[in-house]
């Protein structure tokens, strides 16, 4: 494996394969099967958004190092409409979709960092990262 996988996100299955590459990225570093489960259903939580709300986008992966202490990093990337109010679209129930509003609160949940970033009009990126325990 490349030190860094990149899936182009247009449709559910682009989904599929973004989570198949980061469980394969984790599974290379020996995360547990727990761990797995989590950062794979991160994956997929992101990339859902970028087609739900932006049609198109990118998944990016890469393995991450802090001093003695490895991870993966998932980066989510789109041109879309962006999120007015990131503080709001980060609190479980809030949704412009009509879903459950579980996307972001959940892979905040889901992994050990995360930050947001998005303009309206241009896009959002949002970094989210699990360390090996």
């Amino acid at each position: 494996m490349a030190d860094e996988e990149l899936v182009v996100i247009r449709s559910d299955a682009d989904i599929v394969t973004a989570r198949q590459k980061g469980r394969a990225v984790a599974v290379r570093l020996g995360f547990t099967s727990t761990d797995l489960t989590l950062i794979a259903t991160a994956i997929s939580e992101l990339a859902r958004n970028i087609v739900l709300y932006a049609g198109r986008g990118e998944i990016r992966l890469r393995i991450v190092q802090n001093g003695d202490k490895q991870g993966v990093q998932v980066d989510a990337a789109d041109s879309g409409p962006g999120i007015s109010n990131i503080e709001r679209a980060m609190q479980d129930g809030y949704s412009t979709s009509g879903s459950l509003g579980l996307g972001l609160p959940g892979v905040r949940r889901l992994m050990d960092e995360m930050m947001n970033q998005s303009e309206v009009g241009k896009g959002t990126t949002v970094r989210a990262r699990k360390w090996k325990r």
